[in-house]
């Protein structure tokens, strides 16, 4: 489905980052304060999900920090971004500064909070310096007081708990739940934590209302998305309305389905799709939930044919091992044999039972983290375990790979 774009209108990547002026004349500015405070239920009505991978309703999650924040509530806007795939937060607000800090603007008012923190990876230095230059712009305006903080370059470190827990002088681990974070986050205060894509759209929500949000999209999953394309042909962002065909979304972003052999669908906390699980699938993540998928943060990473699907998954096994908060044993010592499990199959040295081992493990450890780091990494293990059988069996029973390509890479 071709559409104009929402959060990518305006000036064109190369411009750079959109400044105050003209954010403000090519949109408006946010409506009055005392508007702001009834924002929830437009964004209710809207249907908007959250973009930070867990698709949770972002009117819900507003209410739910408004009943307890008595007005001193904290916002902390989410750009972690450590999944190493996407690049849609740090584009967004590379590019679309202020439309992030309105979203944030707008959640302080709307659930009555008195700080806004900027959470951004601190690998993402395009992002950072254009935050740092709006936030200058517009010093004079801002309602509330910001802070930016670096987040770790840590895939763990985007996790809602152990973004507070970094906030909180701590480091960037998950900590036990609960409290969750909108019961008692920074400084044991009620702390609304969301993904600044989810920001930026509530800012515009707020501007447009939410008929005009919910306009374009399918079923329950209504308005666009920004999802991160890549592959052996082409890569890129993009903006989709929602219930857009994967395939439509890959032949845009340049990449040849056909050369295809796998598609990584919502990045390594998500799962691979086999080329013909990948044409028949639809990017609404409401449906993609329902039947056991993920659209997690809009990474769609396609395979080449003659790459070899073990070898990535290994990769992947071997990144999320080593990402571990090393806090909870299930973690450190489960999930580590599972990567050596993986590993050892992919590089024809596979012990006997070693398929078993991993069926067995990852069904054991789902579930036991702190986070749901393990479950995450698993769920990918099970969907390679399932896309890539054969190779699985070639692998592991004979010890050799039936694909050409020495790189087993999807990105």
């Amino acid at each position: 489905m071709s559409m104009p774009e929402r959060l990518l209108a305006g000036p064109p990547s190369g411009h750079g980052a959109e400044t105050f002026a003209e954010h403000e004349q090519r949109l408006g500015a946010l409506p009055p304060r005392r508007l702001r405070r009834d924002v929830i239920p437009a964004l209710e009505a809207s249907g908007l999900l959250s973009r930070g991978g867990a698709a949770f309703p972002v009117g819900r999650k507003w209410r739910s920090v408004a009943e307890r924040s008595e007005g001193a509530a904290v916002i902390l806007a989410n750009g972690a971004e450590g999944e190493p795939l996407s690049r849609k937060d740090r584009t967004l607000m590379a590019l679309r500064p202020h439309l992030v800090i309105d979203g944030a603007i707008l959640a302080a008012d709307g659930v009555g909070a008195d700080e806004i923190v900027l959470y951004v990876g601190s690998a993402h230095e395009t992002a950072r310096a254009a935050l740092i230059r709006a936030l200058t712009e517009r010093a004079a305006d801002l309602p509330h007081p910001v802070r930016l903080i670096d987040a770790p370059d840590r895939y763990v470190a985007g996790e809602e708990s152990a973004a507070v827990h970094h906030v909180n002088d701590g480091d960037a681990r998950p900590t036990a739940l609960p409290p969750r974070p909108y019961e008692r986050g920074v400084r044991g205060r009620p702390t609304l934590v969301q993904n600044v894509e989810s920001l930026a759209h509530a800012a515009l929500i707020a501007r447009y209302g939410d008929a005009w949000y919910r306009s374009v999209g399918t079923g329950e999953a209504r308005g666009t998305a920004l999802v991160t394309v890549s592959g052996a042909d082409g890569s890129g962002l993009q903006e989709i309305e929602l219930g857009t065909p994967l395939v439509d979304v890959v032949a845009r972003g340049g990449v040849d389905i056909g050369r295809t052999q796998a598609v990584l669908l919502g990045g390594y906390f998500g799962g691979w799709l086999g080329v013909d699980a990948a044409r028949a699938t639809i990017l609404d993540p409401v449906a993609l939930r329902a039947s056991g998928r993920a659209f997690g943060c809009g990474v769609v990473a396609c395979l080449p044919a003659d790459a070899c699907g073990v070898r990535a998954t290994a990769g992947i096994m071997t990144f999320m091992a080593g990402q571990s908060a090393a806090q909870c044993g299930p973690c450190v010592f489960g999930l580590r044999a599972i990567a050596d499990a993986v590993g050892r199959i992919s590089s024809g040295a596979a012990q006997s039972d070693d398929l078993a081992r991993i069926r067995r493990w990852s069904g054991q450890l789902a579930g036991r983290g702190a986070c749901r780091h393990p479950d995450g990494a698993v769920g990918l293990v099970h969907s390679a375990l399932e896309t890539f059988a054969e190779e699985f069996e070639c692998h592991a029973r004979m010890r050799i790979c039936s694909r050409p390509a020495m790189s087993g890479r999807a990105a």
